[in-house]
C-alpha cells in the first residue's frame, strides 16, 4: 500500500524523468557559430585509422583548412592522443593531413596525449600563450559541450562547427546530449 509520503517523494523523480526524456527528444543542440574565427583554431580530435583521419575527423580538418585559407587564422592546434599500441596519434595525423593540403608546418601544433574532450582542451591550452582566444573546430553535435567545457576551463573560446554527416549516428547524438546534461549537473571532470 502506498502512502502519501511515498507519492510525494516519487513526484520529483517523475518530473525529472519527464524533463530528461523531453530533452532527449529535442533536435541536437547547436553552439553559436562564429562568423570570424580567432587567429588560433583548436581542432578537437576524433578517430584516426592507420594514420588516416576517420570521416568525422576529416570533416573537422577540412573545415579548419577552409577557415585557414579564408585568412586571419595563424595557428592551428590539432588535438588527440593514441590508443595503446597504436603508432599514430590523432594530433600527428591531423597535422600531417593539414600540412599536405598546404598549411605550413610553422602554423601547425599537435597535441598528442589527450583521449577526452577535457584533455584535448587542457593539452591545447598548454601549447598556447596564456589568454590566447581560440576558435574550437569540432562537429555540430559536439560543439555545445566542447564550448561549455572550454569556457569552464577558463579559455576565451568560440566555435566554428563542421557539419555532421548526411546520416549522423543517432547513438553519437544521444551520447552528446547525455554528456551535456552530465556536464551541467556535475561540472568539468577528467572523463569529459
Amino acid at each position: 500500500m502506498r502512502t502519501r509520503g511515498s507519492t510525494v517523494t516519487l513526484l520529483p523523480l517523475l518530473v525529472l524523468a519527464a524533463l530528461l526524456f523531453g530533452f532527449l527528444l529535442l533536435p541536437p543542440s547547436r553552439a553559436p557559430r562564429t562568423e570570424w574565427p580567432h587567429a588560433t583554431l583548436i581542432v578537437l580530435g576524433a578517430a584516426q585509422y592507420a594514420g588516416h583521419p576517420s570521416p568525422a575527423f576529416r570533416r573537422r580538418l577540412d573545415h579548419a583548412l577552409a577557415l585557414y585559407q579564408a585568412g586571419g587564422v595563424q595557428t592551428v592546434v590539432v588535438t588527440g592522443g593514441r590508443r595503446p599500441g597504436d603508432p599514430y596519434s590523432e594530433g600527428e595525423v591531423g597535422v600531417n593531413y593539414l600540412h599536405r593540403r598546404g598549411i605550413p608546418r610553422s602554423a601547425l601544433l599537435a597535441e598528442t596525449r589527450s583521449r577526452t574532450t577535457v584533455e584535448n582542451l587542457r593539452g591545447a591550452h598548454r601549447l598556447l600563450l596564456p589568454g590566447t582566444p581560440v576558435t574550437l573546430v569540432t562537429d555540430e553535435a559536439h560543439a555545445p559541450r566542447a564550448l561549455a567545457l572550454a569556457r569552464a576551463l577558463g579559455l576565451s573560446a568560440n566555435a566554428s562547427p563542421s557539419p555532421l554527416s548526411a546520416h549522423p549516428d543517432r547513438r553519437y547524438l544521444l551520447r552528446e546530449k547525455l554528456a551535456l546534461v552530465a556536464y551541467a549537473l556535475l561540472g568539468v571532470r577528467e572523463e569529459g
